[in-house]
């Protein structure tokens, strides 16, 4: 969920903090993980905001909806247990006030599971995600936690940049298509197979293929990742929803320590992907999220 912050300026540090007293209690259960993110606006104009966080620009084919975009904040609560998960978004929701809410929504992620040091899941598509994330929390590291010599404050070292997108999917017109057309689409197999027969753990030769007859050269995979030997400096983790009424897709989420480099370079190698047809992005953000601790909030928002 995303918050605005209605308060004055004077009343930010204590609004910001009960957030963040809030969310610290809901990891006091062991089956729930959560964590705040800093949209722009919350540190608008301080001298010691992250450098490169910015609101969330609209992208070609995107149709941004301002009640789903954006926010001051961003609050995710995620979980092994929905229960427990409901639970303790209610106890958190139960200490802010309720026109702080900017937007919210609810996903899961089907088929959960780590495979070869990946956390994999089932998309609305029916193919398996995370093939592309590093195995390893020193690889994971790598390419989302901000280092020391970026030029970034110091107490941004140890945090990340996370990008929301709310993404539509075409599910039913997606499902017109054959199973091969939609391998062909995505640029791998259901199981995450590579259409060239490459292991999925393993990288396949694009080079070997320069016209796309068997990888065309549109497809998702070979968009976003032209180079497998040097693949796009960010680790995603994202989550299926459905709102009715055929509101269904994807919450995509990733991390990366820039978003110049990471997430902005994937999707403009997108434009024009073949998958196009079938997605609409209609909200979301981008946000950074803090390194562990409370040094960050006596920086930024000094009681």
């Amino acid at each position: 969920m995303a918050l605005d912050l209605t308060v004055a300026e004077a009343g930010r540090p204590a609004a910001v903090r009960a957030v963040e007293r809030a969310v610290d209690r809901a990891n006091d259960d062991l089956r729930v993980v959560a964590w705040l993110g800093l949209g722009v606006g919350a540190i608008h104009g301080s001298h010691q905001a992250p450098r490169r966080l910015r609101a969330m620009p609209a992208f070609p084919g995107d149709l941004l909806d301002p009640a789903r975009s954006h926010g001051d904040l961003l609050v995710q609560v995620t979980g092994t247990s929905k229960d427990k998960t409901v639970d303790a978004t209610r106890r958190i929701m139960s200490a802010l006030p309720q026109r702080h809410v900017r937007w919210r929504i609810t996903g899961t992620r089907p088929e959960n599971r780590v495979e070869d040091g990946r956390g994999l899941a089932r998309n609305s598509f029916g193919f398996t995600e995370g093939y592309g994330n590093p195995a390893g929390d020193s690889a994971l590291a790598e390419r989302a936690l901000v280092r020391a010599d970026q030029g970034e404050p110091d107490w941004a070292v140890g945090g990340s940049y996370q990008v929301v997108r709310i993404i539509r999917l075409a599910d039913e017109l997606w499902h017109q298509d054959s199973p091969s057309e939609q391998a062909r689409i995505v640029g791998r197999g259901r199981d995450g197979r590579w259409l060239d027969g490459t292991p999925r753990a393993k990288r396949p030769d694009f080079a070997a293929d320069p016209r796309g007859k068997i990888t065309p050269l549109d497809s998702h995979v070979r968009r976003a990742a032209p180079d497998r030997r040097h693949p796009p400096p960010l680790v995603r983790r994202s989550y299926n929803y459905d709102r009715g009424d055929s509101d269904r897709g994807l919450i995509f989420s990733c991390f990366q320590r820039d978003l110049a480099t990471g997430f902005e370079a994937v999707q403009k190698r997108l434009a024009g992907e073949a998958m196009a047809k079938y997605t609409l992005t209609v909200g979301g953000g981008y946000f950074f999220v803090p390194p562990p601790g409370d040094a960050w909030l006596d920086v930024l928002f000094p009681a």
